[in-house]
This record gives structure tokens, sequence and C-alpha cells, in this order.
């Protein structure tokens, strides 16, 4: 019979290999050009956000040389694989070797996790294996003592939030459960948990640096998204309804239990209890702010719900289904990755309904840059009409030129020079015809120019035709 560890490894090995195929077989979606492309050049902070995925797909495109889909992944891939590692010890530390596998289980079957934190080019990646990592460095600290465990604790809390800015919400619940346990309440009274803060503002210091030195735009444009719009009653339902949907909702629905359970236990039941504080506070923020912002996403509040699979753990390693459940959520998320995978590859979903091309976001335009160079038109300044559209040309471009937003929400485009006045600009411009260009940009060039598109081929596509206007002459930037 196979141990518990075995199968912890096993589980990573077959998983990690699936990622990597997956990673192989389609292109850089548009959040994930955007932070190939804009990251490119270490920089202390950035736009949107911490900068420790922009260093982890520049730091791997450094060692290899190359920004093909698969290379700027990998480094996502492999912290997913730590990330696995790490709850699997952290469950089987709280309840049971067993339930440490099933926790690893859930938490890699659930496709928000498994499939988009697990292998993408996002701040998730990182910020979830640094927040699992402070949480094991926190309780073995608390339970055993040890400077070691506590240093641990900062430097991978102060890691978490130095990938994504909403790991702090979810470390403020670690506070709180470290007041109310009896049994830990007594650490307040000694250095560790301090300097074990202090570390971690240590950790975080190059965003306050960067931000200092810009304006504070980062904390200003992440904290401006929580403004209010218009009130939403059902905001909260379609926050939470998103997040079953992605979590797949009979996983949601148990972790859901988990923090009902965790909270009803007390603070007597201080593992189900850390777990419960740690997971409630991103869950209820995300859904009140959805009153009123129209910005808040689903995958916001993810931090939370990832300390709700240690008790799902426990339920699973005590249900004589729970092999079953298991097998059957896999088939399924094997299944929809292979009809997502096909629909970019083939764009089958464009027979059914001409016109209709989801998949196109994850597929790259890497034959624009022989098209526009056989043109001769790289000589001058590049821009496309918006940040996501700057990332999938400046991507395929792969750095020959710099390409730069012609928008006022130009986010780390905004930070690359712009086109001297009077220049000419070569406008990239993916699904705008000549009206919107030139309704958006007839003021701010002496004239505008519309050049024969770029045809470029693409898989299960053919020839896809994308505008060209030259504008000459730059008045103005937005």
């Amino acid at each position: 019979m196979v141990e518990p560890a075995g199968l912890v490894w096993l589980l990573i090995l077959c998983t990690g290999l699936v990622r990597l195929g997956l990673g192989a077989a389609i292109g850089l979606g548009v959040d994930e050009s955007y932070m190939v492309s804009a990251g490119r050049g270490l920089r202390l902070g950035y736009f949107d956000h911490p900068p420790v995925s922009w260093w982890m797909s520049g730091g791997v495109v450094w060692l290899v040389g190359s920004e093909a889909a698969w290379v700027v992944r990998l480094p996502f891939v492999a912290a997913f694989a730590g990330s696995t590692w790490v709850m699997a010890r952290l469950t089987a530390g709280m309840f049971g070797a067993w339930a440490g596998v099933w926790a690893a289980v859930a938490f890699n079957v659930a496709p928000v996790f498994g499939v988009t934190t697990g292998g993408w080019v996002l701040p998730d990646g990182p910020m979830v294996l640094g927040l699992l990592a402070a949480v094991f460095c926190l309780v073995r600290g608390v339970e055993r003592g040890g400077w070691g465990w506590w240093l641990g604790a900062g430097a991978a809390a102060g890691g978490a939030v130095l990938s994504k800015y909403s790991a702090a919400v979810v470390l403020t619940g670690g506070v709180v459960a470290l007041a109310t346990v009896p049994g830990w309440r007594g650490w307040w009274r000694r250095p560790e948990p301090y300097v074990a803060g202090v570390v971690a503002m240590v950790v975080f210091a190059p965003v306050v640096i960067w931000n200092a030195s810009n304006g504070w735009v980062s904390f200003a444009f992440q904290g401006g998204r929580a403004a209010a719009a218009r009130f939403q009653p059902f905001g909260p339902v379609v926050v939470l309804a998103g997040a079953a949907g992605f979590l797949l909702p009979w996983v949601w629905a148990g972790l859901m239990a988990g923090l009902w359970r965790g909270m009803q236990g007390g603070p007597g039941q201080r593992f189900g209890w850390l777990m419960a504080w740690l997971a409630v506070g991103p869950i209820v923020v995300f859904a009140v702010v959805a009153l009123w912002s129209r910005s808040v996403l689903f995958h916001w509040a993810m931090p939370g719900y990832l300390f709700l699979f240690p008790v799902l753990g426990a339920w699973l390693a005590e249900w004589r289904g729970a092999r079953r459940w298991a097998v059957g959520s896999a088939c399924l998320v094997l299944v929809g990755l292979g009809v997502g995978v096909s629909e970019v590859r083939w764009n089958w979903l464009g027979w059914v309904r001409p016109g209709l091309d989801p998949g196109l976001q994850a597929v790259d335009f890497t034959p624009l840059r022989g098209v526009l160079e056989a043109r001769g038109l790289l000589g001058q300044a590049v821009a496309a009409p918006s940040w996501n559209d700057a990332g999938k040309v400046d991507y395929a471009l792969g750095g020959r030129v710099d390409v730069v937003a012609m928008t006022e929400d130009a986010r780390q485009f905004g930070f690359r020079a712009r086109p001297a006045l009077g220049a000419d600009v070569l406008i990239v411009a993916p699904r705008q015809d000549e009206a919107r260009i030139r309704g958006a940009y007839a003021g701010r060039f002496g004239s505008i120019e519309v050049l024969v598109p770029a045809e470029m081929v693409l898989p299960g596509r053919g020839v896809v035709m994308v505008p060209l206007f030259m504008g000459r002459g730059l008045i103005s930037w937005p």
C-alpha cells in the first residue's frame, strides 16, 4: 500500500505533467501576454500588482532566452507543485496524513486553483505558495516554538503580499486567531510575532519604495477598484456564484460547510478556528464590496477559500465515497480542459456560429512580427488602443520594438517612453475599424492613414486580418 507522502508526490508529478502539457498546448491569455511583455525589465514594483510574478516570468526568460508560453509558465507550475506539498503537510500536521492527501487532491481538482493558479502567468501562484508557507510556519511556531519557524512565517507572509496585495486580508485573520486561541495568546507577550512582522515588512519594502517614487499609483489603482459606483443588491450573489462555479459547486459547498463548522467550533477547536479566520476575511470583504463596486471579480476572494481545503480534506479522509468523488471530479475537469484546448486550437465554435471565437484570447499573434517586418513597418513607434491589445501585440513582437498603449488606462505600459510629438505612430488595432480609430485619435494626429491590414495565419482560423493605421505627426497623447 502506498504511503500518504508517496501519494502526494505522485499527485504532484501527474498534475505537473498535465500543466506542462497545457502550457505548451495553448498560447498566453490576455493577462499573461500583458504581464510578460509589459514586465520586461527588472523593477522594484509594477502598476497593477507587486513584483514577484513579474520577476518570475522575467527571470525564466533571462535564464532560458525564450518567451515561449511553456517557458514563462514553468516557474508558476513549479510554484504550484510547492503549494500542493505545503497544503498536504499543513493539513497533515493538523488533521492527519490522509487528510493531507485529500486536501491536496481537492486543491488540485478545483479549476481556479488547479488550472489557472497552477500554471498561468498570474500573481495568484506565488501568493498562494507564500500564504500556505506562512501559515505552515505559523502553526509550527505556535505549537512547537523556535525562532526559525517564526522568521519563516514572516518571510513567507512578506512574500505573499509581495505577490498580491489581497494576501494581507488573509493574514489579518491569522492575527485574530493568534489573539483568541487560549493556548496561543501568550505568544503576544514574546518577541517572536513582532520580529516576524518586521521581517514581513522588510520583504514587502520594495513595493513601498517603488510606490513612493511613483506617486503611490499602484496602491491608488487597487484601492480605487473598491470605490462606489452604484448599488448592486445582487453583487454578492454574483461573486459567490462565480466562486462556486470556478471551484466546482460541490467543492465550494464543502468549503463553505468547513467555514461554518470552524466558526461554530470556536477558539477551543484551534485549527478549525484558525482556518476559518484565515478564510472569512476575503470571502466576506469582497462579497460586501460587490454591493457597490462594479470592479469586484470572484477570484479576488480565492485566497480565503484556500484555507478551507484542510477542513475539507479531513472530511474526505473519513468518507468512503471520496475516491469516486475525486475520480469523477478530475475526469470532469480533464474533459473541460480538453474541450477548451480544442476550441483554442481549432475554433470549432466558429463552425457553429460564424464570428464566435472566445479561444482567440489564448492564441499568440506570433506571425504578426514577420508580417510587419516584411512590410518595413517596425521602424517607428508602435501603439495599440488598449492595454490588453498592447500586451498581445507586444508579446507577438517579442521586444523588437517597445509597444505603448494609446489610452488613459495604459497600466504598466504607461511607464514606457511615449513617442515624441511630431512622430509617426503605427497603430495596430485588433478588433477595431476605421470609424473607431478616427473617432478616438483624429485630434491627436495631423492625419490618420489607413494601411492594408496585416494578414496572419493562425491555428484553426486561417487568415486573420489585423487593422493597421499610421498616425502622422503626433499632436498629443491621451
